[in-house]
């Protein structure tokens, strides 16, 4: 076991955040995360956390996963304390850090995430983990499924993914699969890239559009000046930044901000109300 004391850091809110679909709360105090061909779970009490893992696993590869080695606290402390809904959102989201996953993972997480909702598109990602995945086992007994290879699913019909309960957006993960597995697109080339030409390659695989790339920029390739809009975002830019999102001023940091946004649409509301302008 691996303990560390992780300030501005949260396993609940970070489940919830819309960033990562292979994690889920195991008990009050313990979530379960599985990475590619890698599976976790996470003690956290506080600012204590357990890493049910080797120190050299954490070292080599959680650490990095969670972006544990950046200070969130300079971001926050970035925001102008005259934007009273961001400031808020951040606070309520002070847990959230965007975490470093898969490129190829991300790309098939998030073609499934168009016109969908969390829950559904978790128990996407689980079908065809299950169904394609390798079968894997951790150290306690715990049995668990790599992500499928492009090559994997590369071989299946268009309509193959029907059966994870993909629906239409079966064809748009297939075909990728086939765009990578065949070459056509070299997803360690766009590893290397910046922002900006990593989001032209990646709109031109098959069924992804600039929201989708975004997130994937943002969410893979760890590229924080992207600001994915959905629908969430769509709605607070209208009621609190009418005139743009002030990007000039989070310059770099983007993608951070609008994980703070986007969870406060998501969950904040419900608990608290904030004035509109």
């Amino acid at each position: 076991m691996t303990e560390r004391a992780v300030p501005d850091f949260s396993l609940a809110q970070i489940c919830d955040s819309g960033q990562c679909f292979r994690m889920a709360q195991k008990d009050s105090s313990t979530y379960t995360v599985t990475a590619g061909d890698r599976y976790l779970e996470i003690t956290q009490e506080g600012v204590k956390c357990t890493f049910h893992c080797p120190e050299d696993e954490f070292d080599c590869f959680w650490k990095h996963y969670f972006d544990l080695d950046r200070d969130y606290k300079e971001y926050k402390e970035r925001i102008s304390s005259r934007d009273t809904y961001l400031s808020q959102a951040a606070q309520f989201g002070e847990g959230i850090r965007i975490l470093n996953q898969d490129l190829w993972e991300m790309t098939v997480s998030f073609l499934i995430s168009q016109q969908n909702h969390i829950a559904r598109i978790r128990r996407c990602i689980q079908n065809i983990s299950e169904k394609y995945g390798e079968e894997k086992q951790a150290p306690d007994g715990t049995v668990y499924y790599a992500f499928p290879s492009a090559e994997v699913l590369a071989g299946l019909s268009e309509d193959g993914l029907k059966d994870c309960n993909l629906g239409y957006r079966s064809k748009y993960v297939v075909r990728t699969a086939r765009s990578v597995a065949n070459g056509d697109v070299l997803l360690g080339d766009i590893q290397k890239m910046p922002y900006r030409e990593a989001r032209e390659e990646l709109l031109k695989l098959f069924g992804v559009g600039e929201k989708v790339a975004d997130c994937i920029c943002l969410f893979a390739l760890h590229h924080l000046e992207a600001f994915p809009v959905d629908t969430h975002i769509s709605q607070a830019l209208k009621a609190h930044y009418p005139k743009g999102f002030p990007s000039r001023r989070y310059k770099g940091m983007q993608g951070v901000m609008q994980q703070y946004i986007f969870y406060y649409e998501l969950k904040g509301k419900k608990e608290v109300q904030i004035p509109q302008g």
